[in-house]
């Protein structure tokens, strides 16, 4: 449950970027909120990978979530780093796959785990 509200915290962040993005293009103040959108992936990705690996030892469950959540870590650093670098033809289309890689895993993550999707047989 708690990662499911990461994986739709983390995409909302991911769509406030490009807007925050458009706006360090065209106010002063756009360059601060950029930075923040930036700050606020980057924590929410942290706290994604502490929470999956604390959700996985107590119950033995699988640790692909883990992998998944590290990913996104990793894509995250490298989208900061290509910021920062002022890379944009890479840091903007890495924001795009970012956005829909979260976007797909937010559809999977909305059924529970152990109840079948509708559509599908038990």
């Amino acid at each position: 449950m708690v990662t499911n509200v990461l994986i739709a915290v983390r995409t909302l962040v991911l769509f406030i970027a490009p807007i925050t993005a458009g706006l360090l293009l065209t106010t002063p103040s756009g360059l601060a909120l950029h930075s923040a959108s930036a700050y606020t992936m980057f924590t929410v990705a942290v706290v994604h990978v502490i929470v999956t690996i604390a959700q996985w030892r107590p119950g033995g469950a699988s640790p692909r979530p883990i992998l998944s959540a590290a990913l996104f870590l990793a894509l995250t650093l490298a989208q900061v780093a290509l910021g920062i670098a002022g890379v944009v033809v890479a840091h903007v289309p890495l924001g795009v796959l970012m956005f829909g890689l979260s976007l797909v895993q937010l559809s999977r993550a909305r059924t529970e785990p152990g109840r079948p999707r509708p559509g599908r047989q038990a």
